[in-house]
């Protein structure tokens, strides 16, 4: 419970911080994020956002497979989805 309560917090300070970056999973080796349809590693990936795309979240965070989900937009376009909190930073 307390994990998940640091989670949200972070959650909302991101949010609350308005524009964000997709940032690089070094781990991986990814440079891309992928942006779901709905706020798990099970849905659809509707897209890939190269790292270093701006993009805005709307406000809207769902807490589930143990990750922060922020619903974004990107800029200048209509094209909503879902990303990791832990692909985006400021």
């Amino acid at each position: 419970m307390a994990e998940m309560n640091k989670l949200n917090a972070e959650a909302l300070e991101k949010v609350a911080g308005g524009q964000m970056n997709v940032v690089n999973n070094t781990n991986k080796g990814y440079t891309y994020a992928n942006c779901r349809k709905e706020p798990s590693l099970a849905s659809e990936v509707i897209f890939t956002i190269p790292n270093g795309t701006e993009v805005f979240p709307t406000g809207k965070v769902v807490f589930n497979d143990g990750i922060n989900w922020y619903e974004i937009n990107l800029a200048g376009a209509y094209d909503y989805g879902w990303v990791a909190g832990n692909l985006i930073g400021h």
